[in-house]
């Protein structure tokens, strides 16, 4: 669906990547060959309920990571995680918006730039 939707664009199919794979294996390729992008879309799979505690889920750890494949100016990080799972968003990002649907939420994030957070 996510391929159709792109060719339904009309981009140039190098304007964007797309892997099913492992996102800390993908983050490790993509930083070795220095890549940057605009935009990251993670949707990880829901884990465990995590109410009233910090989550140990993959969207937990992906924002962790210190956003080092955006773009310096303008990079922004959509994270995908469940409404029960209880993100603690550590202060390399700043949180732009949040949209909540059903049980699904997105978090749009940036990085924080010298002296903010």
């Amino acid at each position: 669906m996510i391929r159709e939707n792109l060719a339904a664009t009309g981009l140039p199919s190098e304007n964007y990547q797309l892997r099913v794979q492992d996102v800390f294996t993908a983050i490790g390729q993509l930083a070795e060959m220095a890549e940057e992008f605009d935009l990251i879309l993670a949707d990880p799979p829901f884990g465990e309920k995590n109410v009233g505690r910090r989550s140990n889920s993959l969207s937990q750890s992906y924002s962790m990571k210190d956003g080092c494949l955006l773009t310096e100016i303008g990079g922004a990080l959509c994270l995908g995680h469940t409404k029960r799972d209880t993100l603690t968003i550590p202060n390399v990002w700043n949180e732009v918006k949040v949209m909540k649907h059903g049980d699904s939420m997105m978090r749009f994030l940036r990085r924080a730039g010298k002296g903010e957070a």
